[in-house]
């Protein structure tokens, strides 16, 4: 029997050892606009494409996300299913921020998460989540930037991209990228490769761009991505 027969059952396996239904959440976060980030030495600098309708507000698309003042996420895929986990991620945070007084540490927000998107792959009346995330914050361990994909796999990083530009986004970033770099450093190559796919011309209504810098989350204003901009000209 064809993998195909197993397509709408998402928790019974194929043959082939697959779940077909996280075979087709991947194909939607694949369609979706290219995400990178890239871990410096002294900070994290996540991008992303911005992909607006031309009668839309473009002001009111927002890619990027502050989940807390430490750590944020982009994503790549559907947004409506993205904007639920981001709900839920800031949650994780104030309710760890409240019990503990401290910022909650990246790995254990990813863990949630992860979990939270592999329960999703095993319950009935339910279909996996339609995104892939790359989280960047700081915690007291340091800098960490991971991906979290449909399947509730979840891996830590040095660089990486997702979304419909993602594997060629990956091996432009292995070849330039350096443990040594510095975050400055990281931005202006993250813009570089965004700009190896993108399609007509590149400004600060069409990208988006933050950094992780001094243990703070922050994305970066519309003229201070013109500024790299010009700088990369």
């Amino acid at each position: 029997m064809s993998d195909s027969a197993y397509a709408f059952s998402l928790t019974t396996f194929s043959p082939q050892g697959k779940l077909i239904q996280i075979e087709y959440a991947m194909a939607t976060v694949n369609k979706g606009g290219t995400a990178l980030g890239i871990k410096a030495k002294d900070g994290i600098c996540i991008a992303t494409e911005k992909r607006t309708l031309p009668l839309q507000d473009a002001d009111t698309v927002q890619k990027l996300q502050m989940l807390d003042t430490h750590v944020g996420v982009v994503h790549a895929g559907m947004v409506a299913d993205a904007r639920v986990l981001f709900t839920k991620a800031r949650r994780f945070c104030q309710v760890y921020k409240s019990e503990y007084d401290a910022p909650m540490p990246i790995g254990q927000l990813v863990r949630k998460l992860a979990d939270i998107m592999q329960e999703y792959t095993q319950s009935n009346g339910v279909r996996p989540f339609g995104c892939s995330l790359l989280v960047a914050g700081a915690d007291t361990t340091g800098n960490h930037l991971y991906q979290v994909d449909p399947s509730g796999l979840f891996i830590s990083w040095k660089a990486t991209s997702i979304g419909k530009g993602g594997n060629n986004a990956k091996t432009y970033l292995e070849k330039r990228y350096s443990p040594d770099m510095e975050v400055e450093d990281a931005t202006h190559t993250a813009i570089r490769t965004l700009k190896e796919g993108f399609d007509g011309k590149m400004d600060s209504s069409n990208i988006e761009i933050a950094k992780v810098v001094d243990g703070k989350f922050e994305i970066l204003p519309a003229s201070d991505i013109e500024e790299y901009l010009q700088e990369l000209e």
